[in-house]
């Protein structure tokens, strides 16, 4: 696990207005929270933020959050939400959680396929990947970025369940069903599933026409 360094100060005002005024001038409202701390109101600059998200998601991301205020205080902490506006372009505000170092915590951990499949390359089936997430137990230090799956071996018919997935110690997959992560779908599946596809997509364009307003003849 990699701590990332972000920047934030602390700040006392409250509210909607200071809220929103806060974002006019490209910073974030933001809180953090803890086992053992009250929760203390932040702001972070809209351009650092940013840039840390576009590059790791917001999915497992820890930082190490330096904390300027009457004094500076660093913090080990986990992003929990981020709120975003409807169109999913400004960000609103931000909760950070304490992270002790020694506790274990669940995480979501993106999956990642390696290798061109037999059943792909030799038989013109399709990759379907049924869980692009998984949720992984671990102490912060020991979270993997991602969830490697080399499907090389994998023909048609063949899958990948979650007790099969080699994780590295100390890391694990809490699950009560030995659930499908990955299968190699036959190519008629492939074709269904592309007109399937095609087919959604003439629909909400056909109601798209049918909810446009009809203009008058002159």
């Amino acid at each position: 696990m990699e701590l990332i360094k972000l920047k934030a100060t602390q700040r006392k005002t409250k509210g909607k207005g200071a809220a929103r005024k806060m974002r006019r001038s490209k910073t974030i409202p933001a809180v953090i929270y803890g086992p053992n701390m009250d929760p203390m109101a932040l702001c972070l600059d809209t351009i650092e933020f940013d840039r840390i998200i576009r590059d790791r998601g917001t999915s497992g991301v820890f930082l190490n959050l330096q904390i300027q205020g009457d004094e500076t205080k660093s913090k080990v902490v986990m992003l929990k939400d981020l709120q975003m506006d409807t169109y999913g372009i400004e960000y609103l505000h931000a909760d950070f959680h304490q992270i002790d170092m020694d506790t274990l915590v669940t995480v979501s951990v993106p999956v990642e396929v390696v290798g061109i499949s037999k059943g792909v390359k030799e038989g013109g089936g399709m990759i379907q990947i049924i869980r692009r997430e998984l949720e992984v137990v671990c102490k912060p230090a020991a979270t993997p970025e991602r969830i490697v799956i080399d499907v090389t071996d994998l023909d048609i018919g063949d899958a990948v369940h979650v007790d099969e997935i080699d994780l590295d110690e100390g890391v694990q997959i809490p699950h009560d069903v030995n659930f499908t992560v990955i299968t190699v779908v036959p190519p008629d599946a492939a074709e269904d599933e592309e007109e399937i596809e095609e087919d959604e997509v003439m629909e909400e364009e056909m109601d798209e026409t049918a909810d446009a307003p009809v203009e008058p003849v002159e």
